[in-house]
């Protein structure tokens, strides 16, 4: 078991908090995407850190494009030195359609093609073959040689993928390198709709669940003194009832 930890948005103290965790003994850090871009903090985390992962969970995939997440996983694995995990999440339709004004259509079988996208796209990077992915959702067949910066010295990153659902948890399953569960999700939830999905997921390719990563975050509130203690109750009880409003958590 790993025991993770995050790092806030706070780009002036990102390299010093990720740091510090690393000399605590976690195993890795995590960013979010709320009210900041979720990358920027784990380049500065990379470059003060030698050993820790770093990863995102998560990013909002339906607002990008496969093409920007290859080239950012791309970047942040190099520059990490292969510790970095491209972890990705579907947000909801009102957010992906209203607030990031992209489409929202058929999530998980969108997702699925968008990771399938992102690895053609490193494989031909890695290769130098045509690039010729044609999907339903995503068309990329262009890639000249100015464009493309050649295989990744650390090979590619790893992603994982954050659901609640069963169809976009098999498609974790079946195209990722780990699963991000939902901090409401329950000990019953995990056994009897998560995990049988993941393994219907990994049969679809003839693989197992060894070597296959499930992250479980938890709501913890912790302080150095109790104006802290506060803060991050309040923070806290703001995110629990976030998700407990939102009808595709229930």
């Amino acid at each position: 078991m790993k025991v993770d930890g995050g790092i806030g948005f706070d780009l002036s103290k990102a390299g010093k908090a990720a740091k510090e965790a690393e000399e605590a003994g976690y195993s890795g850090i995590w960013t979010a995407e709320t009210s900041h871009d979720p990358f920027f903090p784990l380049l500065l985390a990379a470059e003060h850190t030698e050993s820790i992962e770093l990863g995102t969970s998560i990013a909002v995939a339906f607002a990008r494009n496969p093409m920007l997440l290859a080239n950012v996983g791309y970047d942040l694995q190099a520059f990490s030195g292969g510790r970095f995990i491209l972890g990705l999440g579907s947000q909801i339709k009102p957010h992906i359609e209203k607030r990031f004004s992209m489409p929202w259509s058929h999530p998980a079988a969108r997702m699925r093609e968008m990771i399938l996208a992102i690895r053609a796209i490193w494989d031909s990077w890695d290769t130098g073959a045509k690039l010729d992915f044609r999907g339903e959702f995503y068309k990329h067949t262009l890639m000249t040689p100015f464009f493309n910066p050649g295989p990744n010295p650390h090979g590619h990153a790893r992603i994982f993928l954050a659901g609640v659902g069963s169809l976009m948890t098999e498609v974790a399953g079946e195209v990722c390198d780990g699963f991000i569960c939902h901090g409401f999700t329950t000990e019953r939830y995990l056994r009897e709709v998560t995990l049988p999905a993941l393994e219907r997921g990994r049969g679809k390719v003839g693989k197992t669940m060894d070597g296959f990563e499930i992250v479980g975050p938890s709501f913890v509130v912790t302080g150095t003194n109790e104006d802290e203690l506060t803060a991050a109750v309040q923070g806290t009880r703001q995110q629990i009832a976030f998700y407990g409003s939102t009808p595709a958590y229930r």
